[in-house]
């Protein structure tokens, strides 16, 4: 699935310019904890989150997350936008619930970090 595609899923808004938007997906990471994405995300993800500080997007770039989606219409501060253009980061925010995101993007084919599912 590629970043388009969940932009397009999620009604969400791109925060920034930057980044290809046909950048494959193949897995997702949903927490509020940077410490568990750091432990238990894989690289080339997408992270869901309701946090929106700059740490988010230092966790990203440490874990080589590759988009951040932020839910329930959260928005980070200007600092953290300019962070993640640095880093190429692309941030997209959505007026879906954490839960909300999470299943839309399931029912298309995206799946848990964690692996394979029943």
């Amino acid at each position: 699935m590629t970043l388009d595609d969940i932009k397009g899923i999620l009604g969400a808004l791109a925060l920034t310019g930057r980044g290809d938007m046909e950048i494959d997906i193949g897995r997702a990471y949903c927490a509020d904890l940077m410490s568990d994405v750091l432990a238990f995300s894989v690289t080339n993800s997408l992270l869901i989150t309701g946090l929106t500080n700059a740490q988010v997007v230092r966790t990203a770039e440490v874990a080589d997350i590759k988009a951040i989606v932020f839910v329930q219409n959260k928005r980070p501060d200007i600092q953290t936008i300019a962070m993640a253009e640095a880093k190429n980061i692309p941030l997209f925010v959505t007026e879906l619930s954490m839960f909300d995101t999470c299943g839309r993007l399931y029912e298309r084919g995206l799946r848990s970090q964690m692996g394979p599912t029943v």
